[in-house]
């Protein structure tokens, strides 16, 4: 068994696919599946359910696992502990992000990343919430960006800004008018929200008091994009984050923006890691970056 083979298992339960694994890992298939095969012989245990249609992991295999992805994380680790020595952020950092953060976010921080850490190798990767945390305990992610407090005694928060809501409503609405605007003249009706999986859905649904008959569940958009054209052509209303305000949609004429006197009508960001990952000092100067480059719509959290 050595290092190599586990970074087999490791692809293979990741792609559910021999095939496919093999490919990511550069290798022949038979190369793949024979190293496999050797290691399921000298541990005496099956991995993999083989058929002709799917690569299924058996029970033991899934405890295996949970070992593989600790010692390729370690060994990971001393490597990237060798280059730290030189620069603090050196080598690769798998970064998750939240589809309502990673477009709006993201711009404001890459080329400073790329400025200040040069030798850090930035590997994104951009899900819903539940997708993320389950890579973070799988040891695929190394940490992630989410609006959401983790419910995992395994893992740990940097807290890094509170994102206020804002209203988008469409330009010819009654609501055009009015100079403050606050919970009880939301128009619940014409609530539009994001689809399922969304942490903004719930965000927004817990700011407005509603409940998941709430909205219209004809209209439900997956991306923020998508809700602001529907809001420009006058099917809608929405909340949107703070930061989303930068995006070329805000500018269309479709599309009114307004501060809303709301308690609580906020989200807080938060850098989220496993507390066994090793490099804490990188997630550090990741969040204090992050931090250093946001603007003036957010309210920032002393580091």
């Amino acid at each position: 068994m050595n290092l190599r083979d586990l970074r087999y298992v490791l692809a293979v339960a990741e792609f559910r696919h021999f095939g496919k694994a093999a490919e990511a890992s550069f290798v022949s298939q038979p190369t793949l599946s024979g190293q496999i095969k050797k290691m399921e012989d000298e541990l005496g245990v099956t991995i993999f359910e083989r058929s002709n249609r799917s690569v299924e992991i058996t029970p033991i295999g899934e405890q295996l696992l949970i070992y593989a992805r600790r010692v390729i994380e370690q060994v990971e680790a001393m490597e990237n502990l060798a280059k730290a020595a030189q620069d603090p952020l050196a080598g690769p950092l798998r970064l998750g992000v939240i589809p309502t953060l990673g477009p709006y976010l993201m711009p404001l921080i890459l080329l400073p990343l790329r400025k200040d850490f040069p030798q850090l190798h930035l590997v994104l990767r951009e899900e819903i919430t539940s997708l993320l945390l389950d890579h973070l305990r799988r040891h695929e992610l190394d940490a992630a960006l989410i609006a959401t407090p983790p419910d995992d005694d395994d893992l740990q928060e940097i807290p890094l800004f509170d994102e206020p809501f804002w209203l988008a409503h469409p330009a010819k609405h009654p609501l055009y008018n009015k100079d403050e605007i606050y919970e009880e003249d939301l128009p619940v009706d014409q609530l539009l929200l994001l689809a399922d999986g969304h942490c903004l859905t719930e965000q927004v649904m817990g700011v407005c008091h509603l409940d998941q008959s709430a909205g219209h569940d004809d209209l439900r958009a997956s991306s923020l994009e998508t809700l602001m054209q529907l809001v420009g052509a006058g099917f809608g209303c929405t909340l949107v984050p703070a930061l989303a305000l930068r995006s070329s949609w805000a500018t269309d004429t479709g599309v009114i923006l307004r501060q809303v006197n709301i308690a609580n009508a906020e989200r807080r960001v938060r850098l989220v890691a496993r507390k066994t990952f090793p490099r804490a000092l990188a997630l550090k100067a990741l969040a204090r970056l992050i931090n250093r480059h946001l603007p003036n719509t957010v309210r920032r959290i002393e580091i």
